[in-house]
């Protein structure tokens, strides 16, 4: 159960880290503590958590900047615990790839659940052995200029592009449906046509050959579609 999920603390308040890591392995998480600030980014690919958790406040490098950092390389859950409180720094980190915002002072209960909570959606029911986690893409997807690349080579996107493509790649491997593709661009199934569905998931393909990959998004017949991440294991053309 949870003993095979390992989670990364990046809190420079030793006396809030050492409570978190008492409690987590207490339930028997597996712990990573990160003391060096100098070497955070090190430390996540060296470890490869299963979940982070993550302050605001930290030296060196704040954590706006590490929750940019963790999500370019892969799509690890990430909790922001901060003293923080404003609307804005909640916004931010949203906006920034975190997947939930605890305020301080820390609530344990709270915690564990929203732990529980993620890893249980991100990583199946606690039945069996946890989900690896993912390797890290070749390609980027950039939410700031709705863009794709690959070392160096750049294709922009449309907005409903983007869109698609990251709803793609975020379940890679598992079919997505037309109809959950179809809510995710416009909201509504029932007064879109279907063929426009097609059209961009056309274009995504046609940009994702460009930047050297070929038949990445595959079509299953009647069903939907889905992001074959094994096709991007080889270099670029």
């Amino acid at each position: 159960m949870s003993e095979l999920f390992k989670i990364m603390i990046v809190e420079d308040d030793i006396t809030i880290r050492t409570l978190m890591t008492d409690i987590l392995r207490k339930y028997s998480y597996e712990v990573v503590e990160v003391a060096d600030f100098q070497a955070v980014e090190k430390i996540f690919e060296q470890e490869a958590p299963q979940l982070v958790l993550l302050d605001l406040n930290l030296p060196y490098y704040d954590g706006f900047y590490y929750c940019r950092v963790f999500r370019r390389k892969t799509t690890v859950p990430i909790i922001i615990i901060s003293a923080r409180d404003e609307e804005s720094s909640q916004v931010l980190s949203m906006e920034l790839g975190a997947d939930d915002y605890i305020v301080k002072p820390l609530n344990i209960q709270v915690l564990l659940a929203k732990i529980m909570a993620i890893l249980r959606r991100n990583y199946g029911e606690y039945a069996g052995k946890a989900e690896p986690l993912p390797e890290p893409l070749p390609i980027h997807l950039d939410d700031r200029n709705f863009s794709i690349s690959c070392k160096g080579a750049v294709e922009e996107l449309s907005k409903n592009e983007y869109k698609l493509l990251k709803k793609l790649m975020e379940q890679k491997d598992t079919i997505v449906t037309r109809e959950e593709l179809l809510e995710e661009l416009w909201d509504d199934v029932h007064f879109v046509v279907d063929n426009t569905l097609t059209v961009n998931v056309t274009r995504v393909k046609s940009k994702l050959a460009n930047l050297g990959f070929q038949d990445v998004i595959r079509v299953k017949r009647g069903v939907g579609y889905i992001f074959d991440s094994s096709v991007l294991g080889g270099t670029r053309k």
